[in-house]
Parts: C-alpha cells; structure tokens; sequence
C-alpha cells in the first residue's frame, strides 16, 4: 500500500489542485464557520494560489487522487520572543504580506477525510512537512496545531488540557502527541488563534440553535464555548490552538 502513495504539490496539476480543494473542503465542513475569520476570508485562498509548491498533497496512485493534503506558507520571521497569541489568523496574515525573505514554513491546515484515518497518513505528512523546508533552505516550522480532542472537553481552559498525559505519559491529545514524536517541540497556547466574531443569526444558522440569552454555548466540534452577547447581537469565537515548532 505505502508504495502507492506518493507525495505532490498543488503545482503538478490543476486537476490536482481541484482535487486538494475538494479534499480540505471535505474534511472540514463540520467547522465551516472557522473560514469566517478576517485571515481565512481575506487571504486563505489566495496563498494557496500563489504559493502551489508550499501545498502538499499525499496521492495514491492507482486512483491519482489525494488521500491527505498539508497546506502551508512560507513566512519570514526574525522574531526571538513569545509567539503571538493570534496563532493560526497570524500566520496567514504574515505570509499573506511578507516583509523579507522567508525562513520559516508556517503550518497552516492538514486535511484526512474520515475514511483515511487512522492510517499513518497525518505522521507521514508530517514527515513531508519537515522534508519540505528544508528543501525550501528554511531554518524550521511553526504550526498552530488544533488539538483534535479537545472539542470533547469544551469548559476545559487550554493551559490545564496542555498538561493531560495519557497512560504511557505521552501527551493525552492524539494529534499533538503525533506532532511531539515527529521531533515537534510544544511551545504554548495560543489563544486567539482563530476568532470569528459575526450576527447571532449567522450562528444560529451554522448550529441549528437559538440564543435566547447572553453567555457561553458549547457547539459542536468547538474547542471552547462560543459566547453569545445580545446587546451588542453578537457572537464570538475564540478558538485556542497550540504553537508547536520544529527546527530544521
């Protein structure tokens, strides 16, 4: 099976380009509200576009279809403290305009569909990601990894679930424990990662619910609660992720 598989770019094909969308569309369209923030709806597509050979995509050859896409930009970062709590929305804006050459590769989503998972398929893009900056001469990567369990665990703040180790005393989220034993180095929270801020009837559409009054709503696949605010006839997302690096 694994010899089947072989990695591409975005830029080998515009059917493989469609193909890719369609793939990360898939995945993600119980979270479709996520596309609202500022970063996502004013530069995401474009970066994909502009940087195709930063695109990666996992394609089984007997079929000449994705089974698994990385999606990614490169940044140009000469920064020495804290990463910034903006995470995700902070990556797209900064590869969105770059001010100097890159030097580091920003993560930006990794797309499985569900038939495809459990398969190695994430730490083998993984693999890919870091094999990819170096080829671009890049000295490392940031990725503000999304936690994939911690939607079971909306109420818990991010800083406690971070410390949560399993029976073996890996990390207990299976996602970043896959980064952590791919040589990724846990850095933090970052806890504005992805905001989308819109009508409560944009929310009430995307949940299926009403908002009779103000205060938090766990939702599904959130990772914390939205909060609704009537006055103002509002809610706000704030999703967490947490920053992960790795050093080329």
């Amino acid at each position: 099976m694994a010899s089947r598989l072989v990695i591409r770019t975005r830029a080998y094909s515009e059917e493989l380009r469609k193909a890719a969308a369609s793939i990360e569309q898939a995945a993600w369209s119980d979270l479709g509200y996520l596309n609202y923030t500022r970063a996502h709806y004013e530069n995401y597509a474009a970066i994909l576009d502009k940087y195709a050979d930063y695109q990666l995509c996992l394609v089984d050859q007997e079929t000449d279809y994705p089974v698994a896409v990385f999606n990614s930009v490169p940044l140009s970062y000469t920064g020495s403290g804290d990463l910034p709590q903006e995470g995700w929305d902070w990556v797209v804006e900064t590869g969105a305009s770059p001010k100097g050459a890159p030097t580091i590769l920003g993560g930006l989503a990794m797309s499985i569909p569900a038939v495809h998972r459990e398969k190695g398929y994430g730490r083998r893009m993984l693999r890919a990601m870091r094999e990819l900056a170096e080829s671009k001469g890049l000295r490392g990567v940031f990725a503000a990894v999304r936690p994939s369990s911690k939607a079971r665990h909306p109420w818990v703040g991010i800083d406690d679930y971070i410390t949560w180790t399993d029976g073996k005393g890996r990390a207990f989220d299976p996602w970043l424990r896959s980064h952590l034993s791919s040589g990724g180095k846990l850095v933090g929270p970052c806890k504005r990662s992805m905001v989308v801020e819109e009508p409560i009837a944009f929310w009430e559409t995307w949940t299926k619910k009403k908002y009779p009054q103000s205060g938090s709503y766990a939702i599904d696949g959130a990772l914390v609660p939205l909060e609704i605010d009537l006055e103002r006839g509002v809610g706000r997302y704030e999703e967490p992720n947490i920053w992960v690096t790795y050093a080329c």
